[in-house]
């Protein structure tokens, strides 16, 4: 059983929540860690040195004392080490390094064009994340910039087999299918590359980030796509395959029922995306020729834009009511470009409280992600650290 399949319980003083807690500043000492674990000073002094061996933790002086011997204090190194990290959309990436805290140290968004296939879009963002290393001024010091990388975690706009890091049925992703990302990428750096879709991505880093302390939570991402990751017991479900929380091939009630990507008709992709927003508008006789278009139209109060877009929030909304009502999670948040579309967030919300029962909503938080553009390689990187620690 890895550290991703482990119940939260076991987890309690495991190395990952260790290091969690002195990344956060709740822990500056073996004994915090012994008092918040609950675990015996010595297992906890075995957990730190391993940590230490791995470059995970490192010891910074002395800290005050409470009536004994100084306790040595605990940090998670701030230069040195860092994780590559990719989020990868249909028209842009974000690619960034992050330390080993999850902070992130450099980032940018680059243009890509998807339809050029993953040899070249994988190639020439490895090459950026190599170069974003090379650029750090603090990833090395006394040594390589290359050997500061720790791993690179890559977030994909499509179905991911998570145990292989190969590409399943990609929707939008031509040539992509079957693609065997990892083993591509293993023959190009020395480092782990961990692969995942990236809606799962955006949940493990807006869970991180905004709400580490909840067991139970969903997160949409809406934009030219829609996709949802899943949090229970405090870690990312993936399923048997890695294709939990795709409700983008749900179907929803919808007259006449447009055709999806797919193969089939109504899904909710097909009726909610921002993708099936362009073309609902151009169907109607505007002229608009992408989501940003869109979206401007929605922010001017355009009446065909904004109705459009309430209907894609109930669209989600039904989708989401029986999820909820399934899985009883302790927050829905909605992320991505049509995050910030309030006549699309606010009907999601109504319908959410119509078609869920009273239990499931009454304690229920629905909000936007709010870490920003770096939610998806504070993931991807987070995912690294994991495989890093959980290898420790």
């Amino acid at each position: 059983m890895t550290i991703d399949d482990a119940p939260r319980e076991a987890l309690r003083g495991g190395p990952r929540e260790l290091l969690r807690w002195v990344a956060t500043g709740a822990a500056v000492s073996r004994a915090d860690l012994s008092r918040l674990s609950g675990l015996s000073p010595s297992t906890v002094s075995q957990r730190v040195e391993a940590l230490i061996s791995q470059g995970l933790l490192e010891e910074t002086g002395a800290g005050r004392s409470r009536g004994g011997r100084r306790p040595r204090q605990l940090a998670v190194p701030t230069g040195g080490a860092v994780v590559g990290a990719v989020d990868l959309g249909a028209h842009h990436a974000r690619v960034g390094t992050l330390d080993l805290s999850g902070r992130v140290v450099q980032a940018r968004t680059l243009p890509v064009r998807i339809e050029d296939g993953p040899e070249a879009v994988l190639g020439a963002l490895l090459a950026e994340v190599a170069t974003l290393v090379g650029d750090d001024p603090e990833a090395s010091p006394g040594g390589s910039a290359t050997g500061a990388l720790r791993g690179i975690g890559i977030g994909i706009p499509g179905p991911v087999q998570h145990a292989t890091g190969r590409i399943v049925s990609p929707s939008r992703m031509p040539g992509w299918n079957g693609f065997d990302v990892a083993a591509f990428c293993a023959g190009r750096v020395d480092v782990p590359v961990i692969v995942d879709n990236d809606a799962n991505l955006m949940a493990l880093g807006a869970h991180r980030t905004a709400h580490p302390e909840l067991d139970h939570a969903v997160y949409i991402k809406a934009g030219t796509g829609i996709g949802s990751g899943v949090i229970s017991s405090g870690r990312l479900h993936r399923g048997a395959q890695g294709s939990a929380g795709d409700i983008s091939h749900c179907r929803v009630v919808a007259d006449p029922a447009p055709p999806c990507t797919c193969g089939n008709a109504g899904c909710l992709e097909a009726v909610a995306s921002g993708a099936a927003l362009v073309t609902a508008l151009r169907g109607q006789g505007v002229q608009v020729s992408d989501l940003t278009g869109v979206i401007r139209l929605i922010d001017d109060g355009d009446r065909q834009a904004t109705a459009l877009a309430r209907q894609a929030g109930r669209a989600v909304g039904e989708i989401l009511a029986v999820v909820v009502n399934f899985f009883n999670p302790q927050v829905v948040a909605i992320g991505g470009r049509l995050a910030d579309c309030e006549p699309l967030l606010a009907s999601m919300r109504a319908t959410l409280y119509e078609r869920c029962l009273p239990l499931a909503t009454q304690s229920l938080l629905i909000e936007r992600v709010a870490t920003g553009q770096d939610v998806g390689i504070t993931g991807a990187a987070h995912l690294v650290i994991d495989h890093v620690v959980a290898a420790s």
